[in-house]
């Protein structure tokens, strides 16, 4: 019986984590990819904007 409580956790782990590989694959591209980028670009966006109005007070 200690060979299966050695192995439980190391197996239930593997289990999840091919899970979420699973919805990470899924989830990449479709219908949601544009919004999705577009969020990303806007916050990237927003970031340098941030930074480079800092660095205009700065000087």
């Amino acid at each position: 019986m200690d060979y299966v409580s050695a192995l439980l956790p190391p197996f239930v782990m593997a289990v999840f984590f091919i899970g979420v590989i699973r919805v990470i694959v899924k989830t990449q591209g479709g219908t949601n990819k544009a919004k999705e980028d577009a969020v990303v670009d806007a916050a990237i966006a927003r970031a340098e904007g941030a930074r480079q109005s800092s660095t205009r007070s700065d000087a």
